[in-house]
């Protein structure tokens, strides 16, 4: 058993240690059940969840889950489109988002892979300074995929 304070109280049995949580106006709360015996503390329960709960909320502000964005281009895209999703691209990455990069093959374009890919790598070059290649451009079924991350 361990002291509101943290000392260590000994073994004793569970109605002396409720008694000793009792004068003191706080509650025994089994700590570790399966050491042997069981070690149990004496503390104000509703502050330690309270407290616990506090930690969990800043946890998971701080593992704030990142959220991919998507930018699909074709590999005929036109400049000013192209400029446009450029823009776009630039705008999630300064917002601390993933962005992942995708060519579409539709039809006979399939045979021009090499042209997604020197697309994909031209993107990555004009944001080079906003973003890092997080996954090289790689094959996915009839698309060309490629994901950045901020810097």
């Amino acid at each position: 058993m361990i002291s509101s304070e943290g000392k260590q109280l000994g073994i004793m049995p569970v109605e002396e240690a409720l008694n000793v949580a009792f004068e003191e106006g706080l509650d025994l709360v089994e700590v570790a059940s399966n050491a042997d015996p069981p070690v149990c503390r004496i503390m104000d329960y509703g502050k330690y969840k309270y407290q616990t709960s506090k930690k969990v909320q800043e946890a998971r502000k701080k593992g704030k889950a990142f959220q991919i964005k998507e930018i699909k281009f074709r590999p005929h895209t036109d400049e000013h489109d192209l400029d446009y999703k450029i823009r776009n691209l630039k705008r999630f990455l300064a917002k601390k988002n993933r962005v992942k990069l995708t060519v579409m093959f539709k039809g006979r374009e399939y045979a021009y892979q090499e042209a997604g890919i020197e697309l994909l790598n031209r993107v990555a070059n004009e944001v080079a300074r906003e973003g890092a290649i997080d996954q090289e451009a790689r094959l996915e079924g009839r698309n060309v995929t490629m994901v950045l991350v901020p810097k």
